[in-house]
């Protein structure tokens, strides 16, 4: 039975972990990514798969040879979700080989992902074009398995991180593309570093794009910008050094608004599109 403790809610859910705008990442925009990680030596040293996604949105599953793959985009009650997920993985730890977590009861008593994984452990978030890493190596590939990863493939939406801008990912969203990046920084600052840019007409990240909006997620701000067709995530990495740059410098200021940004913040602000 929860508790009024499980049920509190945790605004940044993975603080702590080293990776916790990447964790975000998975949650939020890229559908098929997986980051290497293991349990600490107290819960048996066990290799651990962080994916954002399983077959059947399992929560997680205890594989053939022992190591576990846990779905981060899983429905988790309460209103922690390190603890949702920590106690998906300990499902999985106490099941036997070859069985999925279909579902989760959390309580107070449920460990979070911080008592859990090694810190040390956690790898790179590694983006997928393909949902190829749901397979147990050691589990038989059958025609059902086959078709249904095959369906599941065709709804992958087109996502690549993009080197230069850490924990930032560009997606073909069909119509348009765009670019999301995770921050650790308070929406309010991050419209104002956007507001000193704009300003002096530099809040583009390269010619044809433009700022939209954000939105808060784990405690994260996740300003995104639209791109023309046919940017890529190479357009964006092509300006990431230079834009990367000047949006740090922005956002690190600490002066007062001049009379022309508070201008252009408000023209921002009532144009932003609200992403949620």
């Amino acid at each position: 039975m929860s508790s009024a403790a499980s049920n509190d809610l945790v605004r940044r859910p993975f603080e702590g972990l080293p990776n916790e705008r990447d964790l975000v990442a998975m949650r939020q925009l890229v559908p098929a990514a997986t980051a290497p990680a293991r349990t600490t030596a107290e819960h048996g040293d066990v290799p651990v798969v962080l994916a954002t996604i399983l077959p059947m949105a399992w929560p997680a599953v205890r594989r053939s040879d022992g190591s576990v793959i846990v779905g981060v985009q899983a429905s988790y009650p309460g209103g922690d979700l390190s603890r949702g997920i920590g106690q998906a993985l300990a499902s999985a730890l106490a099941s036997e080989p070859g069985t999925p977590v279909t579902a989760v009861e959390v309580t107070a008593e449920s460990p979070r992902l911080q008592d859990l994984l090694d810190p040390a452990s956690i790898g790179e978030l590694a983006v997928h074009d393909t949902f190829d890493f749901w397979l147990d190596p050691g589990a038989e590939r059958t025609a059902e398995i086959e078709h249904s990863l095959q369906h599941a493939n065709e709804s992958i939406m087109a996502t690549a991180a993009v080197d230069g801008l850490p924990s930032a990912f560009w997606v073909d969203a069909g119509a348009k593309e765009h670019l999301r990046w995770v921050l650790d920084a308070d929406e309010d600052r991050v419209i104002d570093a956007v507001t000193r840019l704009h300003a002096r007409r530099e809040s583009a990240i390269g010619e044809g794009t433009k700022y939209v909006g954000s939105f808060r997620a784990e405690g994260m701000t996740i300003p995104v910008w639209d791109l023309p067709k046919g940017y890529g995530a190479a357009g964006v990495a092509s300006e990431a050094e230079a834009f990367r740059s000047r949006f740090e410098e922005a956002l690190a200021s600490t002066d007062p608004l001049t009379p022309a940004e508070r201008r252009a913040r408000g023209g921002i602000v009532a144009r932003q599109v609200t992403l949620r």
